[in-house]
């Protein structure tokens, strides 16, 4: 499905007017339902839906695993998303928010996470410009987040999105959905690092995360107290470590 349209736009450069080809950023609305009752409404990228869907269920606890007996099926005309399930946790409908790129609920409590995970800087700062390089969709249009789940040798997953909760759960769900492990990876984007992303890394016990841009107070706090090793202002050959940096040697 397409992610973005091209538009004839108007730009002005040095006083001077002149009509060009640009590219502009897809936003669909979806919706979930599970039994027929819609739980979650928001706004994503028309792609990679079914990864979303799963990654957003399962790190915020709807549904259990990834071997509950659920269906999806998507329309193609408003991206109307179905998730049908009988074995989910109990949810109270009346008081979950509708989404624009938050969690539903933050009362989450996470064990500390206990891992022999290192990695050298320099492996860290390729693996990092490699993320960077496959952002397509932004350096054409300006208006995507992108998110990307790595080792210690390679990206193995990646997506952009124009919410940047959105990208994290595609990646996250793309792994579960493949049955591949988060606790030994590290999970790369190029948004602010929120509590609310930290809330899904440490969902999953993701022991490293890392962002060209800032941590907030409570993402540094979140980081503090599950384990979690906190990566901003990565770029170029400089990065701030906020919280367990025994992790990159």
């Amino acid at each position: 499905m397409e992610t973005y349209i091209k538009k004839r736009i108007t730009k002005i450069k040095n006083n001077i007017k002149q009509e060009i080809e640009d590219y502009i950023a897809l936003e669909k609305k979806v919706k979930i339902f599970i039994n027929k009752t819609e739980i979650i409404s928001l706004y994503c990228t028309p792609s990679m839906i079914k990864e979303l869907t799963i990654g957003l269920l399962l790190t915020e606890g709807i549904i259990k695993d990834t071997a509950c007996n659920f269906e999806i099926t998507i329309s193609n005309d408003d991206i109307f998303v179905y998730l049908n399930s009988k074995d989910f946790e109990p949810v109270d409908l009346h008081h979950i928010r509708h989404l624009c790129g938050f969690t539903i609920s933050k009362e989450k409590a996470f064990n500390k996470i206990k891992d022999d995970f290192s990695i050298p800087f320099l492996k860290l700062k390729e693996l990092f410009e490699e993320f960077q390089n496959r952002c397509e969709l932004f350096r054409l249009t300006g208006c995507f987040h992108s998110s990307a789940i790595a080792d210690k040798s390679r990206v193995v997953e990646f997506a952009e999105d124009i919410g940047r909760h959105n990208s994290v759960d595609k990646v996250i769900g793309s792994c579960l959905l493949k049955n591949v492990s988060l606790n030994d990876k590290m999970i790369f984007v190029s948004c602010r690092l929120s509590s609310e992303i930290l809330f899904k890394c440490a969902t999953w016990s993701i022991p490293l995360i890392a962002s060209i841009s800032a941590p907030t107070a409570s993402a540094v706090d979140i980081a503090e107290k599950t384990g979690i090793t906190l990566i901003g202002f990565f770029r170029n050959d400089k990065a701030n470590i906020y919280t367990n940096n025994h992790r990159v040697i």
